[in-house]
C-alpha cells in the first residue's frame, strides 16, 4: 500500500482527509454527547444526504451544475442546524422535537430529489457509505479548511463551550451568550458532518462522532482527557479502517465504523478487568 500511496494522488488524497477527519469528529463530538445531542449527527447527516440529491439532480437536470453534491450537501447541512436551533427556541420545552423534525424532513427531500436524479447511481452510493476514490484534491483542502476553522473556534470558545455543556443556568448567569455560543456550536457540528461524508458516508458519519467519544469515557479521568481519547481512536479507527478498506475492496466507512465499535468493546473489557482487579484488593 506504501507504494500505491506514493504513487496515486486519490490515495494521499484519502489519507490526509482521514487524518483531518479523525481529529474533527471526535473533538466536536466530545461536545455532543456531553450535551446529550448524540442524535444531532444522524438528524443532519439526512439533510446532508438530501442536499447531495439535490447537486446530482441539478448536474442530472442541467449538466455541468457548478457546484458539485459536496459543497450542496455541505450547504443543506448548514441550513438544516439553523432550522435545529430555531425550532429549539420555539419548542422550548420540548427541544429535542427538532432532531426528529429535521430529520423527518431531510429524509423526505432526500428520496424526491433522488427520484427526480434517476435514481440511485454510483456517485450516490459513494456518498452514502464512503469512497476512497471518492475525494478530490479540492475536497482536501475544503475539508482543511474547515478543519482548521473548527480546531480554532473550539480552541478560542472552549470555556463557554465547556461550561454551556455542564451547567448552561451559570454559564449565562456568568454573562455567556448561551444563544450566540448554541448557534456556533451546531454550524460547526453542521460543517464537520458534511466534510465527514466522503470518507465515513452519511449513514455512517454519526458512528465516528460517537463511538470513540463512548469508548474514551470509560477510560478518561476529565473532560480534557477524553477530548485526547477521542481524538487518539478517531485517528485508530479511520486509519485502521481506511488500510482495511484498501485491502479489502470495500467501502471504508464500514470498515472504520466496525474498528471504533472493537476499540470501545476492547476498552469495556479493560475497565471491567481494571474494576475486578480493585475489588479483588479491596477484599484482601
Amino acid at each position: 500500500m506504501i507504494s500505491s500511496f506514493l504513487q496515486y494522488e486519490f490515495l494521499q488524497n484519502a489519507f490526509f482527509t482521514a487524518l483531518l477527519i479523525g481529529f474533527i469528529a471526535p473533538l466536536l463530538g466530545t461536545f455532543v454527547v456531553v450535551r446529550r445531542l448524540s442524535l444531532i449527527a444522524d438528524a443532519l447527516s439526512h439533510v446532508t444526504l438530501s442536499g447531495i440529491a439535490f447537486g446530482l439532480m441539478l448536474d442530472k437536470k442541467l449538466g455541468g451544475f457548478a457546484l458539485t453534491p459536496f459543497y450542496t450537501g455541505m450547504g443543506f447541512s448548514v441550513l438544516g442546524s439553523i432550522f435545529i436551533e430555531q425550532l429549539r427556541r420555539v419548542y422550548k420545552a420540548y427541544q429535542e422535537l427538532a432532531i426528529p423534525i429535521i430529520l423527518s424532513g431531510g429524509v423526505g427531500l432526500s428520496v424526491i430529489f433522488i427520484s427526480l436524479a434517476d435514481g440511485f447511481n454510483t456517485d450516490l452510493f459513494n456518498y452514502l457509505f464512503g469512497s476512497v476514490t471518492a475525494v478530490s484534491r479540492q475536497d482536501l483542502w475544503t475539508i482543511l479548511v474547515v478543519a482548521l476553522v473548527v480546531t480554532s473556534l473550539v480552541f478560542l470558545f472552549y470555556k463557554e463551550l465547556f461550561m454551556l455543556s455542564f451547567d448552561e443556568e451559570h454559564a449565562v448567569v456568568s454573562g455567556i451568550h448561551a444563544k450566540r455560543i448554541h448557534f456556533l456550536f451546531i454550524i460547526l457540528t453542521a460543517l464537520v458532518i458534511a466534510a465527514s461524508i466522503r470518507i465515513v458516508g452519511v449513514l455512517l458519519v454519526s458512528a465516528l462522532m460517537t463511538l470513540p467519544v463512548a469508548a474514551s469515557i470509560r477510560l478518561a479521568r476529565g473532560f480534557k482527557q477524553t477530548i485526547a481519547f477521542s481524538i487518539l481512536f478517531g485517528e485508530a479507527s479511520v486509519l485502521i479502517g481506511l488500510v482495511a478498506g484498501y485491502f479489502f475492496e470495500i467501502p471504508p466507512g464500514g470498515t472504520i465504523v466496525v474498528t471504533a465499535i472493537l476499540i470501545l468493546i476492547i476498552t469495556l473489557g479493560f475497565k471491567k478487568l481494571q474494576q475486578r482487579s480493585h475489588f479483588k484488593k479491596v477484599m484482601s
